[in-house]
């Protein structure tokens, strides 16, 4: 394994690590899982700690934070619910970042990367995969938790529609996090990249205190990361609800 010349704390998370090289920030995750890599990333060993290379050009949360993105991401011990997780690419990283004691369910529809999901979750023992459609966040409630955090990387025209509803149905709390990557393609040819992001915005700010929205070309051409804290009025009357203090058993897969 190759070591990175100097590793530095990110103040993002305790889990979280980066290496400035000249102009270029790398960054890397303490891995909660086994070899061989996910997606061909680098993994290397520092302190006795192993970390896994977090490419800006494979995720959007990584790019984000490159970015300087200033809003919520995930840290050791919270539970997230991640919609549209694939095959694991980023999924994989968050589980990373939420740690041993920390928990992911990740929401795929899709079968083929589903399997690959189901795969990956035999390796990160903190991945839940959930094979479902986040556009009926209602008919896979039972197989999530209340959780500290929503992210989601869902290319449809209304994503942030399918956002707000299981942020609003899975959060535990206001001041739980809303993180999504915005694919402004997505949502018609009726404005360019930055009107969209201004209508996500809009709407998102009826139930979230937004923090500032980076745009992350050159790594994701059209996309953003948008969010922040929940407020109360996301969740109209519905009552907070508490984390569950028990280890939630592994989801079965669902066939399509």
């Amino acid at each position: 394994m190759r070591v990175p010349r100097a590793f530095a704390a990110d103040r993002r998370s305790p889990r979280l690590a980066r290496v400035e090289i000249g102009d270029r920030t790398e960054l890397f995750t303490e891995t909660v899982g086994a070899p061989p890599p996910v997606y061909g990333e680098r993994w290397a060993d520092s302190g006795g700690r192993s970390f896994r290379a977090f490419e800006p050009g494979r995720s959007k949360l990584s790019a984000a934070i490159v970015r300087e993105w200033a809003g919520p991401v995930p840290v050791p011990g919270e539970t997230w619910l991640y919609l549209g997780a694939a095959s694991g690419t980023t999924a994989s990283h968050v589980a990373d970042l939420v740690g041993p004691a920390g928990r992911v369910y990740a929401v795929e529809r899709s079968p083929r990367p589903f399997a690959r999901l189901l795969a990956l979750a035999d390796r990160w023992p903190n991945l839940y995969p959930i094979l479902a459609d986040a556009r009926a966040p209602r008919e896979f409630a039972y197989l999530a938790p209340p959780v500290d955090g929503v992210y989601a990387d869902i290319a449809q025209p209304d994503q942030v529609a399918i956002v707000l509803a299981n942020a609003a149905l899975f959060l535990a709390r206001a001041g739980a996090a809303v993180v999504m990557a915005l694919k402004t393609a997505s949502m018609g040819r009726d404005r360019d990249p930055e009107g969209h992001l201004a209508v996500a915005e809009r709407e998102l700010a009826r139930g979230v205190a937004l923090a500032r929205s980076v745009k992350l070309d050159p790594f994701h051409r059209g996309h953003f990361v948008v969010g922040g804290r929940a407020e109360a009025a996301l969740f109209g009357e519905r009552p907070p609800v508490a984390l569950r203090a028990t280890r939630a058993p592994r989801p079965a897969p669902r066939r399509p």
